[in-house]
């Protein structure tokens, strides 16, 4: 079993480079069988979560190949069935997304309920529904659910909540259905507009992505493009809170303001330094239409933050996988906070392990009282899911002495190249199995 050792203590400094986000990578590539012939995706992060969903579009019969290190083909020409792993789609929620595009074009899906991190329900429900609203019929038994249609149709359908997921479904099938779909009460996630942004290129017609209120025409067929994936705000909010939590001093490149400005607004409030070197800047290729404007961002913390209460919502609120970070930070920070999680109900599963190092926090219902204090200590602990991992990298890089982290299955789900981004930072990290460890550990 690989495990994260980390000595901290040490001021993390210099330039990062963030990775394509990887949630909105997973919707694209579920879009990708939309189209017959091969689409290119570029900025894919090489994480677990991308893995599994290439393999899985490969078990369908697209065929799947990286040009180069973060460009992707999917040829979904080639696909010959509707039914999908259960062994794949166990590992990660964002794989139940191929259900819309598979009924949309080939008229059946069978696919296998939805794994994942365990951090609350998030019903499926609202994906059937919307669907069914169209014109599918769906049965669910043994694990799977099956999805027939002999054409779907145009509906208006009302979300009983925002989900990023079920919109997404919604979307992609909407695009090749029969007449119009609204989507009222929709997701406004940025993820939400970059994949718009992919099926517009392929032919579809959609207006209202970013708003409460998505309309879409749907068209006879979609052809295959190229496009890059935006930047992952959550990995730039992550680095964010890295320079604040070691009172650093680092450069976030390859970051798109509009996305992150919850997280950095929040940042501000609670004292840290932010500079924008200069006016975003046009990430462009002329073989990827869609131009992205990026920055670079400049964190500067002082020793200690201040303390500020976080309530966790859904766009253009603060993001709900920014929450276990800013605990971590919060955990140090002068004062006491008040964290209100409003999304998932099990988002607190890293207040048991940041304990373990000395936290100060108190979990009842949907709300956590962090009282900071003035330092964390090393301390062997466990990742219970992504964004939980993340919390307890950040709080083992500012405790004092050595800390080991397991459960990487998790963190690698969703960080590129982690260990080696935080090393170029300064951070005294190291990535080692049961074998090199002997001997890492002080207390050992």
């Amino acid at each position: 079993m690989e495990k994260i050792h980390i000595a901290g203590g040490a001021r993390l400094t210099g330039a990062v480079q963030v990775s394509g986000s990887k949630n909105s990578a997973l919707a694209l590539l579920a879009a990708t069988l939309l189209a017959e012939g091969a689409t290119i995706l570029d900025n894919v992060p090489s994480i677990g979560d991308i893995h599994t969903m290439t393999d899985m579009l490969a078990q369908l019969g697209a065929r799947v190949r990286w040009l180069s290190g973060h460009r992707l083909e999917v040829d979904a020409s080639y696909v010959n069935t509707s039914e999908t792993s259960y062994d794949l789609v166990r590992k990660m929620r964002a794989s139940f997304g191929v259900l819309g595009p598979l009924l949309a074009r080939y008229g059946t899906a069978r696919v296998a309920l939805p794994g994942g991190c365990d951090i609350g329900a998030r019903s499926i429900d609202f994906h059937v529904k919307g669907l069914a609203a169209m014109g599918a019929t769906f049965t669910t038994e043994h694990g799977f659910v099956e999805g027939h249609t002999d054409g779907l149709h145009g509906a208006n359908i009302l979300l009983d909540y925002p989900s990023v997921g079920a919109t997404n479904q919604i979307l992609t099938a909407a695009t090749l259905a029969h007449g119009t779909t609204t989507i009222e009460n929709a997701a406004e996630e940025p993820e939400i507009q970059d994949l718009a942004n992919l099926l517009r290129a392929m032919g579809a017609r959609i207006t209202g992505d970013g708003t409460k209120r998505i309309v879409i025409e749907g068209v006879e067929r979609l052809h295959p493009v190229k496009h890059r994936v935006i930047p992952d705000r959550i990995e730039t909010g992550t680095f964010m809170v890295a320079a604040a939590i070691t009172g650093g001093d680092m450069v976030i490149r390859n970051a798109v303001l509009e996305h992150v400005k919850p997280i950095l607004l929040k940042m501000l409030e609670m004292g840290v330094s932010v500079d924008i070197d200069g006016p975003p800047m046009q990430v462009y290729d002329r073989e990827f239409p869609e131009p992205i404007p990026v920055a670079a961002i400049r964190v500067m913390a002082p020793r200690r933050v201040r303390s500020a209460d976080l309530t966790v919502t859904t766009h253009p609120g603060f993001p709900t996988d920014m929450h276990p970070p800013m605990a971590a930070l919060l955990s140090v920070a002068q004062g006491t906070a008040v964290i209100t999680e409003t999304v998932f109900e099990k988002r607190f599963r890293y207040a048991g392990e940041l304990q373990r190092m000395g936290a100060d926090i108190r979990v009842s219902g949907q709300t956590a009282v962090i009282v900071g204090v003035e330092e964390l200590t090393g301390a062997e602990v466990t990742a219970p899911d992504l964004r939980a991992g993340a919390s307890l990298v950040l709080a083992a890089l500012a405790a004092e002495g050595d800390s080991e982290i397991a459960g990487l299955e998790h963190i690698d789900r969703g960080y590129e190249n982690l260990v080696q981004k935080l090393q170029t930072l300064g951070a005294q990290v190291t990535r080692c199995d049961a074998e090199s460890r002997r001997g890492l550990l002080s207390y050992v």
